[in-house]
């Protein structure tokens, strides 16, 4: 569901906390411990309107697909931002998929009620028109499927192959605790890898992708036998899909299971093993997972053994559990914390509040320019002098009534004719361009406002809001922690 990391995601307002959920106590490094039972901070599900997530998403822009199938994919997903800064994945199900809104409504609630550490957990639904989309947690570091078979700087280990499937049964395990029993289509594009580096299930495969539609959207030789004589699912076809996930992980490719069990039968093993994982695991683990996948992959539906059953055979293969993910995978982990020093301003732009960033701005007014009592220091009263007083009136009317298009065609004036450029005057114009969805001209005005006050934090805030804008999380933390270090330095020598 996604792969960017977003720095300033975890951001939430002293008005808008995270909803805890009761999964509580924090499990080892590795993630890989028995103890999963830990606090998931995830929104409470919720409808969102359509504008809100056209926005989020500009539009359903084709450059914010993250579905590996891209746009010819039949259901669509979009990395979005929503207003609070919070990355989502939003799944777009093709026209008509659902045409009873009340239906998926009601389907997507009983989804979003599911909750848990190794899911993808799903945090609101839209269904407008004939739109019907799904809201959920965003994945900064991509599937199974890439880091299996399309990896760039080296093959997934051993030890994080073991964790995956270990993760799984348990998220499936929950689920059917739950009484979802049914996950429709689990393969290597549902698992997900979260900032942590741990893998999680998609919580999309707990709805069909339509009301009347197939579960199966893979191909035929990697559905369960039952699927295919009947066109239904049963609890034990999860089970035969897990071993389908199982042969991934074990052969770092797709085999068909009716040739993998060929392999199996003849004591092939080796011929089934991803090459790449030479002496990175024991004879005797490698034997028991192929065995777990043989025993998954049986014909018939009352052989294959039960979730608790999966658990309990992956987890003595778990050798480095104290290891975290992110190391096991070779990812670079994002530690940076934002600043916890920040002024009402710089806590409104680093949750993209633009409401409040405008508030701020008007209440501020001029004051923090030299030579405040003048607002802009003119010096001489002459006519020229008058018609600019004028224009920055009509400029400051405009930017106080919201009339965004009118304060940028004033302040530009403005601009041009003032002799001494105004910071002020360059931060208004500013936050006025990013209204008009200007971000990059927002960007130009902030960087002029900060040459006009370099040790300004306000001009710094507003470059890291246009930053964010753009989608440059890493630059736009960076701005905020600049600003909040300036705001210190500010604040320490008033008290001086």
């Amino acid at each position: 569901m996604g792969c960017l990391h977003s720095k300033t995601a975890h951001l939430h307002s002293p008005e808008d906390p995270p909803t805890a959920l009761p999964d509580a106590k924090k499990p080892d490094p590795g993630n890989g411990g028995d103890d999963v039972d830990q606090e998931v901070q995830v929104p409470a599900f919720k409808e969102y309107g359509l504008s809100e997530l056209r926005r989020a998403t500009n539009e359903f822009n084709t450059d914010y697909i993250v579905s590996e199938s891209g746009e010819k994919a039949p259901n669509v997903v979009y990395r979005g931002k929503l207003e609070n800064n919070r990355l989502v994945a939003v799944k777009r199900f093709s026209k008509l998929s659902w045409p009873d809104a009340q239906q998926f409504m009601a389907e997507a609630a009983g989804v979003g009620k599911v909750r848990h550490k190794r899911l993808v957990n799903l945090i609101g639904c839209c269904a407008e028109g004939d739109e019907r989309l799904l809201v959920a947690e965003y994945m900064p570091n991509d599937t199974l499927s890439k880091h299996l078979f399309h990896w760039d700087k080296q093959p997934l280990p051993w030890e994080m192959r073991v964790r995956v499937a270990y993760h799984v049964a348990q998220a499936l395990d929950h689920c059917s605790m739950e009484n979802r029993k049914i996950y429709h289509d689990l393969n290597a594009y549902r698992i997900l890898f979260d900032e942590d580096g741990d893998p999680r299930l998609s919580s999309f495969g707990l709805m069909k992708n339509s009301r009347d539609g197939k579960s199966y959207s893979t191909n035929l030789a990697y559905t369960p036998p039952e699927f295919l004589r009947t066109g239904r699912i049963i609890p034990e076809s999860v089970i035969y899909s897990y071993g389908t996930v199982l042969l991934d992980l074990l052969s770092g490719k797709h085999i068909p299971p009716s040739h993998a069990l060929d392999l199996i039968r003849g004591k092939n093993v080796l011929l089934l093993m991803d090459s790449s994982l030479e002496g990175q695991y024991a004879n005797d683990d490698a034997t028991k997972l192929v065995e777990l996948a043989s025993k998954c992959l049986q014909f018939e539906a009352r052989e294959r053994p039960e979730i608790k059953f999966l658990l309990t055979s992956v987890t003595p293969l778990q050798k480095q559990k104290e290891v975290a993910s992110h190391v096991l995978m070779g990812l670079t982990k994002n530690t940076a914390v934002l600043p916890t020093m920040l002024s009402p301003l710089g806590k409104a732009c680093a949750r993209m509040d633009l409401t409040a960033v405008h508030d701020i701005l008007l209440k501020t007014g001029y004051k923090d320019e030299e030579g405040a009592e003048n607002e802009l220091s003119f010096q001489e009263w002459t006519q020229q002098v008058q018609d600019i007083l004028n224009t920055k009136k009509f400029g400051d009317i405009a930017f106080r009534d919201k009339d965004f298009k009118n304060a940028i065609e004033y302040y530009s004036k403005l601009v041009v004719m003032m002799s001494v450029p105004s910071a002020t005057v360059f931060a208004r114009r500013a936050f006025s361009y990013l209204m008009n969805d200007q971000a990059e001209l927002a960007l130009r005005d902030a960087m002029q406002a900060q040459v006009c006050i370099p040790d300004w934090p306000t001009a710094f805030y507003l470059q890291a809001l246009a930053l964010s804008k753009l989608g440059m999380e890493t630059d736009a933390h960076d701005m905020l922690n600049d600003g909040a270090a300036f705001e210190a330095k500010r604040s320490n020598s008033w008290r001086g």
